[in-house]
């Protein structure tokens, strides 16, 4: 009788309440190499900073934007959103990222999985030059993004056309990423500052049933905190995000910035409804620091989602930490066809 006593205490106590600490490693599978203004601390100084974290492996990228210091600026901004300044596409990224890799020593590198981002998502030349930085760069790519879209503030300041998820010239690069084998980590936000209700859904769900051999991480699970900032967080967001695992095997989410701090966790405790969704899909997530070129703050983020791994099983929040984002990446990268 004691026995079936403490099994039901068990099974009533809230999942986030249950005796276990992760003390596991992590591959950062979202790490920005520069900042707005396409600057780094550099190599060190993110090695430094993994090392502190018990990260082991990082997806790391640069940004496919920079900021414009415009004559009429009072000062050199240090943020895309620290004047009314446009951004522009800026493919340089991903050489400053290779040149960066390409200094270190061989144990070094293999811990890091560089991902192509210096792409307009708007160019219908998007996917040659995908192309050509395989060329240039034989073997060193293991996946492709961030791929901005529908991204509130950044997608208004930066200049041209709008980008989505399903614009042709993506469509081309899904394309290019199913033949090589990368990942694509796309940031495609599902509604917009004012909208409460994922109006940009479809477009997510076009690139999705149109690509069926390219795999897609859904940055932040189609969250930003410029659209957290505005209005409620999206109360159906886990509904929609198990509805799209469900119907998509080629769809895989990353919890990193927004939906950490809007959505998973509550005083630092994990919300139910997440808990179930990650255990009923425990291959289908990953962990990211989503740091953009200063690292210093790359261990506080990553124990803040503690609560969340200590709330799941030890084998499920391995998967989240680390093995999901390490079974994404092709074990070499990828080499012109």
């Amino acid at each position: 009788m004691r026995f079936l006593a403490v099994l039901a205490l068990l099974v009533s106590s809230p999942l986030w309440a249950r005796d276990a600490h992760y003390e596991g490693r992590y591959v950062d599978a979202h790490l920005h190499y520069v900042d707005f203004m396409q600057e780094s601390e550099g190599m060190d100084a993110m090695f430094n900073a993994m090392d502190k974290a018990r990260v082991e492996q990082a997806w790391v990228f640069g940004l496919p934007v920079v900021k414009k210091w415009e004559q009429s600026a009072p000062r050199r901004p240090r943020y895309f959103l620290g004047d009314e300044a446009p951004l522009y596409y800026y493919s340089a990224t991903d050489d400053l990222l290779a040149q960066a890799i390409a200094a270190l020593p061989q144990e070094r590198r293999r811990r890091l999985m560089p991902f192509i981002s210096g792409i307009n998502p708007t160019d219908l030349n998007a996917a040659r030059h995908v192309e050509a930085l395989i060329e240039r760069y034989p073997g060193l790519w293991r996946g492709i993004g961030e791929v901005i879209t529908r991204h509130d503030d950044l997608t208004a300041l930066t200049e041209g056309e709008t980008p989505r998820a399903n614009h042709p010239a993506l469509m081309k690069v899904y394309r290019v990423a199913a033949r090589h084998g990368l990942p694509v980590l796309l940031h495609s936000n599902l509604t917009s500052l004012r909208e409460k209700t994922p109006i940009y859904l479809e477009e997510l769900e076009d690139a999705l049933k149109e690509n069926p051999k390219t795999r897609f991480i859904l940055a932040h699970a189609g969250t930003s905190g410029g659209v957290e900032a505005r209005q409620a967080p999206l109360e159906t967001l886990p509904a929609i995000v198990r509805a799209l695992l469900e119907r998509y095997d080629n769809l895989y989410v990353d919890l990193s910035w927004s939906v950490r701090e809007h959505y998973l966790l509550d005083d630092d405790r994990p919300r139910e409804v997440w808990l179930t969704l990650i255990n009923d899909h425990p291959d289908r997530f990953t962990l990211g620091t989503d740091l953009v070129g200063h690292f210093g703050s790359m261990k506080k983020i990553l124990n803040s989602y503690r609560p969340l791994l200590n709330a799941l099983p030890e084998e499920v929040a391995r998967r989240v930490a680390s093995d999901n984002a390490k079974a994404l990446v092709p074990e070499k990268g990828a080499v012109a066809k």
